[in-house]
């Protein structure tokens, strides 16, 4: 049945369209993002091998929106890393793959024919650092994600106190729970660890745990957009121990791990970089360097 608005705002409606006619006020298409041209001197950094393969292969863990997930048709990987990706690839004059990937297994499949490096919302750690190297493109802490109405009362670490909580496998949020046992007077955390993030946050929609440990990016993500959030509830956006995203690339392999590193100051000094992070509304944990192992890179 169609429903038939009152005469008098269809006038107003009408009046509204023939003024915004008249004085010219139609809104115009928001102008195409600037078209990224290859760097012949950038592209010359690449090792002979991905330069005359013309493709990089990127492991990721598509668990992790909106840093990487798969897309609307299942198979898609997007997300602000995908995207960041895109605009390396333009850049170097190469095409830029993301294949799916357990997280706890990234790095060693480096080098493995699995992938080339690894772009996977990965924190730079000293202990990381002794296996791979790590080109810095974003930041965050981590954040507590919980029931929607929060039925326990969790307000920050010290609350998953006598809780179960769920992590992914090899994150850095096992490490700082197992810091934040040092506090619990009684009962300690048990913590749950799951293959994924989706895995993690099922053993929270059920009720088997109390409480998920994610990077602040996706914990805003699953607690705000889309059908997820009537699920989910983000405790506060306190971010406990910021760190940086790392670009990861095997020890042995320090001209793509420069190269890269070069394309993206490049990106950053250009906009292409902003660009990116405004379009996935994750601006707040952009960088204004670049870094290799923490160490500054030249411009």
């Amino acid at each position: 049945m169609i429903r038939r608005r009152p005469v008098a705002l269809a006038a107003v409606l009408s009046a509204g369209v023939l003024l915004a006619g008249c004085t010219g006020a139609a809104p115009e298409p928001a102008a195409p993002d600037p078209q990224i041209e290859v760097d012949p001197a950038l592209a010359a950094l690449l090792p002979d091998d991905v330069r005359e393969a013309g493709r990089l292969l990127v492991g990721t863990d598509p668990s992790y929106p909106p840093a990487s997930s798969y897309g609307a048709d299942g198979r898609t990987i997007v997300g602000f890393e995908p995207d960041l990706g895109a605009a390396l690839g333009d850049l170097l004059g190469i095409e830029v793959e993301f294949r799916a990937e357990p997280f706890d297994e990234l790095i060693d499949g480096l080098g493995s024919g699995t992938s080339d490096v690894v772009m996977s919302a990965m924190t730079d750690t000293t202990e990381r650092e002794e296996r791979a190297d790590f080109v810095t493109y974003f930041q965050a802490g981590t954040s507590i994600v919980v029931q929607r109405g929060n039925p326990f009362g969790i307000h920050d670490l010290a609350d998953l106190c006598g809780r179960s909580v769920a992590v992914e496998e090899g994150t850095v949020q096992i490490e700082l729970l197992a810091r934040s046992q040092e506090h619990c007077n009684g009962a300690g955390i048990t913590v749950q660890t799951e293959p994924s993030n989706d895995d993690a946050l099922l053993e929270l929609r059920t009720g088997r745990v109390a409480a998920v440990l994610n990077d602040y990016p996706p914990a805003v993500h699953v607690t705000s957009t889309g059908p997820s959030q009537a699920f989910f509830q983000l405790v506060s956006d306190v971010q406990y121990e910021p760190g940086l995203y790392g670009i990861v690339v095997g020890k042995d392999r320090p001209e793509l791990r420069d190269a890269l590193a070069a394309a993206l100051t490049r990106l950053l000094e250009t906009g292409d970089y902003q660009r990116v992070m405004d379009r996935w509304d994750v601006s707040s944990g952009a960088v204004r360097a670049v870094t290799v192992n923490g160490t500054p890179v030249a411009p």
